[in-house]
């Protein structure tokens, strides 16, 4: 029916236009910054969106697991009671959480399911 050479060419076509169709329908979202976030936080209610910052000195309460991130003009109240959370979570450290953006009482709560904290710089004065 058709030739060996043939069937080969057309596997291989089959095979890269479903890898591509895989890679556009699954690209993830981009990490937007707390600004980004906060500044039409209603588009983003309810959905598992990333988003980083920097945590506000003094924020963090292990005791409720919570903190604040902060950018050049919004902070975000980041809950992370069952979060996965990697060491070095510290005040004033970068950190990037994934989860689901909630209005709460008032207040936009970010329920994070993955946290992530840079690594310190060598530069860092020790303490």
């Amino acid at each position: 029916m058709f030739s060996r050479r043939t069937r080969i060419l057309l596997i291989g076509a089959v095979i890269t236009v479903g890898l591509l169709g895989v890679i556009l329908i699954e690209a993830p979202e981009p990490t937007r910054t707390v600004d980004e976030l906060m500044d039409e936080p209603s588009s983003y209610l309810d959905r598992e969106i990333a988003v980083r910052g920097e945590i506000v000195d003094g924020s963090i309460d292990e005791n409720q697991s919570v903190f604040y991130l902060h950018g050049t003009t919004h902070t975000l109240l980041i809950d992370y009671l069952d979060a996965s959370v990697s060491n070095g979570l510290g005040d004033n450290r970068t950190v990037y959480a994934q989860g689901v953006l909630y209005y709460l009482e008032g207040e936009y709560v970010f329920e994070a399911q993955i946290i992530k904290t840079s690594c310190p710089s060598k530069y860092e004065e020790e303490s």
